[in-house]
Order: C-alpha cells, then structure tokens, then sequence
C-alpha cells in the first residue's frame, strides 16, 4: 500500500429516490490523517451520501475506494471488517449494559452476531482498552453505571468512544455535537483533535455546529441540492462567496 494514498477514495457518487436525485455524482478524497468535515442545508444530501459510502444504502452509480481497495456496494458489516467505525445522529447504546460492557461490545462487532457477541465471556484484553479510552473520555465515574442511567451528553461520550475500540483507518462521525451543550461540544473537539494526534486517527464528520467544524476540520466540503459546491480549508470555506450566498449568509 501506497503510504501517500488517500484513506477514502469516493468518485462519481449518486443516489436518487424517485424522481429525488439526493446524491448528484459526488467525489472528494479523504487523506491519512485528514479530519474532513462535510457541511451543507438540511435536505443538501449529507446523510445519504454517509449510508452510501457506509453500506447502509446501496448508491446507483460511483465508485468507493478505502486505501485502494475498491469497497464499493459492500454492507456496513464487511466494511467495519476493513477498518470503518461510525457513529449515528441517533444513540446507538444499549441501555442496560455499564459503560465498560458497550465499549466491549463494540470491540467485538466484528466477531458474530449481536446474540454471541453479548453473551460471550468478556476478554481482559478489551477491557484493558475499553479503560484506557474510559479514561480518555473522562467518563470514569461512570464506567460500571448502566449506560442508559447516563445523562444525554455522558451517552454521546460513550456512542463516540465506542467508534475508537476497533481502532478503525477510517471514522465517521454523523452530528456529534447535536443535542449536547456547548462545554461539551468543545471537550468533543478536544478529545477529537488529540486522538488524530495521537493515534493518526483520519475523520469525515458531517455537523452543522459552525464554529465546532471551522476549529476541528483541516478541509471542509460544501454540499448544495446533492452536489458539491465548494472544498476548501476553513478560511477558503469562510471566504468563498457562492458558499456565503448558498449556506453561510443563508
């Protein structure tokens, strides 16, 4: 494998719904690394295009490469095998497992169903890892709570620390700051900037929390009416005026 080749290679995508083309032939690259962040309007196509490059809908046309491998129309299950983690707008915890037994959980995804996974015996191993990202998230004090017993925000620290126990090439973040009040909001880019630091970790983050994605992001992709309007770093982004008139200014 190429060192300099991109993580996320995505050419030519689209997905329509009828006559709703939400996604209009998209391509960027994603290098090793990199923290790029996708913003645009609601009903811009954000979301479609992450299920499509995640498995979770197939696209009609396009191209999915991941560290050169084409990884196209393979389901969310086969691509966590290859080094994907993601999160969701929605919570994806289980409620009555502690904080330790989620990370657990999502560590061995990649080895059965769900039935086996939860109820096979726990491996001291994970453990140790699911610990030393507990305390990475400061959630420590609550490491044995059950998860749903945990507040909004402590559940949205869990959902993301989850994503890092596989130790995906590639992470996806879909709204990590929706709902959470600004203290964590910048404690999230805190914890995301020193994970991509430390570990090398590479994001695409899709948010519409502007100041969060314009401190975070090393490149910024505009999405408009499913196309791309402009890339471009942060202060390309803030300086662009089709992007000012089409979703700044708006």
């Amino acid at each position: 494998m190429n060192a300099n080749q991109a993580t996320l290679t995505v050419r030519n995508l689209a997905k329509s719904y009828g006559a709703i083309q939400a996604v209009k032939g998209v391509s960027f690259e994603v290098q090793p690394g990199e923290i790029f962040c996708v913003i645009g309007p609601n009903g811009s196509g954000k979301t479609t295009l992450f299920n499509a490059m995640l498995g979770q809908i197939q696209p009609d046309r396009g191209q999915i490469e991941l560290r050169g491998e084409d990884v196209s129309g393979l389901s969310a299950l086969a691509l966590n095998h290859r080094g994907v983690g993601r999160t969701f707008q929605t919570l994806q915890v289980f409620g009555k497992m502690t904080v330790r037994e989620n990370l657990i959980v999502a560590a061995q995804e990649h080895k059965g169903t769900l039935f086996s996974r939860m109820f096979e015996p726990s491996d001291s191993g994970l453990e140790d890892k699911a610990d030393a990202l507990i305390q990475k998230f400061h959630i420590t004090h609550v490491a044995d709570k059950p998860a749903g017993e945990l507040s909004y925000g402590q559940q949205k620290l869990v959902d993301i620390a989850m994503a890092f126990m596989s130790e995906p090439a590639l992470i996806l973040l879909d709204e990590p700051c929706a709902g959470v009040n600004p203290k964590l909001v910048r404690d999230i880019g805190d914890l995301l900037r020193d994970l991509n630091k430390e570990r090398g970790s590479t994001f695409v983050v899709i948010e519409h929390n502007m100041d969060f994605i314009m401190s975070l992001c090393h490149r910024v992709m505009v999405m408009v009416e499913g196309e791309v309007l402009a890339i471009g770093t942060p202060d390309e982004i803030r300086n662009n005026k089709q992007v000012l008139d089409a979703y700044l200014g708006s």
